[in-house]
Parts: structure tokens; sequence; C-alpha cells
């Protein structure tokens, strides 16, 4: 096992528990089926400020972290591929 295989083991495998831990932080954002029925706003000021709130900050540190996540799966399997 080379060097380079065990770091990128280390990365995926700290990555895919820091997606689960920041996929759990995370709150529904469920409005329920009345508001889809009723076809009612339930938008309030907490919502149309969402970009400046907690959430909004994990939302993008979830795509952030994908997207590392992403690119090293297939990092891995292009050096694999390579390699054999």
């Amino acid at each position: 096992m080379s060097a380079l295989q065990i770091v990128s083991g280390i990365v995926l495998v700290l990555c895919s528990i820091f997606l689960i831990v920041i996929t759990l932080m995370q709150s529904q954002k469920q409005q329920g089926m009345t508001s889809a029925i009723g076809g009612s706003n339930n938008s309030s000021f907490y919502e149309k400020n969402a970009a400046n709130t907690r959430e909004r900050a994990l939302e993008r540190l979830t795509k952030v972290v994908a997207t590392i996540f992403f690119v090293v799966v297939v990092a891995v399997n292009i050096i694999a591929v390579i390699k054999h």
C-alpha cells in the first residue's frame, strides 16, 4: 500500500464522518402538507434572512466537504486504474 493510498483513505474517512456530523446538525426544512395543499407561504423573517444564519453556513460547509469527498473518490479510482 502506498503512502498516497493511505493518505487518501484517511481523507475519505474524515470527510465521511464530517459529512455525517454536519448533516445531522442541520435542521429539517419541512413546510408540511398543509402548505403544499393550501398553497400558503410560510416564509418568515428568519427564512428571508437565511443567508446570514448558522444554517446557511452549515449548508455551504456541507457542499464544500461533499465536493472534496467526490474529488478524492474519483482521484483514488483513477490512481487505482493507472496502477493496474
